[in-house]
C-alpha cells in the first residue's frame, strides 16, 4: 500500500512538472531520473542484505547495533561529500553524458544523489530487520512527499529542470533524518564498536546487485537514448509515456519485498517454492490489468489528462510500452526468486539482453512507435529466459535446499537471500558439529 501511495505520489510530481517544464524541458528531468535510477541498484542490494543480517543478529541488537548504524552512517556522509566534490569536478562530461549539456549543476548531482540513496537504503534494511516495517512504508510515502514540495519550491524560485532534479537529494536527506530519529527512539543510544564493516556486506552483496543493475539498465536506458537520438518534445513525450508505463514495475518491487522472504522460508523447510513466485505474479497480474486495458483503448486521453496537450506524441507507443513494463516487472519478481533459491546463471541473460538495449535502440533512426517496440522486444526475451531459469530451479530447490547448503558448506556461509558470501555465525557452528 505505501508503494501504490508513493506511485500516486510520483504521478502528481509527473503531471505538475510536465506542465512546469514543458516538453523538452521534461525529457531533460527524465534523462537525469533515469542516470540515478541506474545508481539506485547498489542501495536496494544492500538493503535487502542489512535487512537479512539485522534479522539474523549479524549486526547486533538494541545500543550494538545502533553503533553499527551510526559507523556505517558517518562513512557514507563522507562518502556523499567525496561524490558530491567528484560530481562536481566532472559535471559538464556528466551533463554530455547523460544527454543534458545545459544543466550540469543538475549532473553534478547524480553522484551524492546515490550516495544519499544507500543511506536511506541502510536504515530501511534495518527497520525491516527489526520487523518495523510501518517506518519503512511511510518513509516511501513521505520521500515521494517531499520530492514534490522541494520541486515545487525550487522551480518556483527559477532553478527549473535543475532545482526539479535537487529535490530529489533534498527528499532523500529530509527522510534519512526522519530515519533515524526513528532508529534512535527503536534502539536507544549507541554502545559498543561495529559489529560489522560496511564494505564487507557490500562486498558480499555483488550478485544481487549485478542482477537490479541489469535490471535498471533495461527499465531506464531506452529514456536516455531516445533522448540522445531524438530530443526535444518529442522525447519528453517519451519519457512521459514510460514514466506512465513503469509505475506496475514500482508495485512489482512492493510485492518482492515479501517474495523473497517467503521463497526463502520455503525452500529452507523443503517446501516447493515456485507458489510463493506464483503468487506474487498474479497479484501483478491484477494490478497490470487494468492499467494496460487504458493505455490500449484510450492512450492519447490517459497521456493528454496526466501530462497535457504537448505530450501526447508517444501515445501509439503506450500500450507497447506498457507490455514492456509488464513484461520487466515479471523479469524483476522471477529474479528476486531466483536470489532467494542461492542462484545467480540466470545473469547471463540478464547481461545479453541489457548490453545490447542501447546497440539496438541505436541502430538506426526508428519513431517513438518503433522504439517502443523494439523494448519490448528485448524486455519478452529477458522474461522468458529468468522465468525458464526459475522453473528449472524449482525442481532442485526442495531436494536440495539453501539452508541444507549452507549447513554443509558448500558455499562457504552462503547468504541464502541473495546468493552471496556472508560470514557464518557461531551459533549456526557449535549446532552443526558433532
Amino acid at each position: 500500500m505505501a508503494t501504490l501511495g508513493q506511485n500516486a505520489i510520483q504521478l502528481v510530481f509527473t503531471v505538475v512538472f510536465t506542465r512546469l517544464l514543458g516538453g523538452a524541458g521534461y525529457g531533460s528531468l527524465a534523462a537525469l531520473v533515469s542516470a540515478f535510477l541506474v545508481l539506485m541498484v547498489g542501495g536496494q542490494a544492500l538493503q535487502v542484505a542489512v535487512a537479512r543480517e539485522t534479522a539474523l543478529g549479524g549486526l547486533g541488537q538494541g545500543p550494538a547495533l545502533a553503533a553499527t548504524l551510526g559507523a556505517w552512517t558517518r562513512r557514507i556522509a563522507l562518502g556523499t561529500v567525496a561524490a558530491a566534490a567528484v560530481g562536481w569536478l566532472a559535471r559538464e562530461p556528466l551533463a554530455h553524458l547523460v544527454g543534458v549539456p545545459d544543466h550540469p549543476v543538475a549532473a553534478a548531482a547524480i553522484l551524492p544523489t546515490g550516495a544519499l540513496w544507500l543511506l536511506l537504503s541502510v536504515q530501511r534494511g534495518a527497520l525491516q530487520g527489526i520487523h518495523a516495517f510501518a517506518p519503512v512504508g511511510a518513509s516511501l510515502v513521505l520521500e515521494a512527499l517531499g520530492r514534490l514540495a522541494c520541486g515545487l519550491a525550487l522551480v518556483g524560485a527559477g532553478a527549473d529542470v535543475t532545482g526539479a532534479y535537487l529535490a530529489t537529494p533534498l527528499s532523500l536527506a529530509l527522510t534519512a533524518v526522519a530515519l533515524a530519529v526513528v532508529l534512535q527512539h527503536r534502539l536507544g543510544h549507541r554502545t559498543g564498536a561495529a559489529a560489522s564493516t560496511l564494505g564487507a556486506l557490500l562486498r558480499g552483496a555483488g550478485v544481487p546487485i549485478a542482477a537490479l543493475g541489469l535490471l535498471a539498465l533495461l527499465q531506464n536506458v531506452d529514456v536516455i537514448v531516445v533522448k540522445h537520438r531524438v530530443g526535444g518534445d518529442d522525447a519528453g513525450s517519451y519519457a512521459a509515456a514510460a514514466v506512465a508505463a513503469k509505475a506496475v514495475v514500482w508495485v512489482a518491487i512492493g510485492i518482492g519485498l515479501q517474495l523473497l522472504p517467503e521463497a526463502t522460508r520455503r525452500a529452507a523447510s523443503g517446501l516447493d517454492p515456485l507458489p510463493a513466485l506464483g503468487r506474487a505474479l498474479a497479484v501483478l497480474a491484477v494490478v497490470a490489468a487494468p492499467a494496460l486495458i487504458l493505455f490500449a483503448t484510450v492512450p492519447e486521453q490517459v497521456l493528454r489528462i496526466a501530462f497535457g496537450e504537448d505530450f501526447t506524441a508517444a501515445s501509439g507507443a503506450l500500450v507497447l510500452l506498457g507490455i514492456a513494463m509488464t513484461l520487466l516487472a515479471c523479469a524483476y519478481l522471477t529474479v528476486q526468486y531466483l536470489l532467494a533459491l542461492g542462484r545467480r546463471a540466470f545473469l547471463a541473460v540478464l547481461a545479453i539482453v541489457a548490453l545490447a538495449e542501447p546497440f539496438v535502440l541505436s541502430a538506426g533512426s526508428f519513431s517513438l512507435v518503433q522504439y517502443a517496440a523494439l523494448v519490448l522486444a528485448l524486455q519478452a526475451v529477458a522474461a522468458t529466459g529468468v522465468l525458464a531459469f526459475a522453473l528449472l530451479s524449482a525442481r532442485t530447490a526442495q531436494a536440495d535446499p539453501p539452508a541444507r547448503r549452507h549447513r554443509r558448506g558448500e558455499a562457504a556461509g552462503a547468504h541464502v537471500a541473495l546468493g552471496t558470501e556472508l560470514q557464518a555465525h557461531p551459533a549456526d557452528v557449535a549446532r552443526d558439529r558433532p
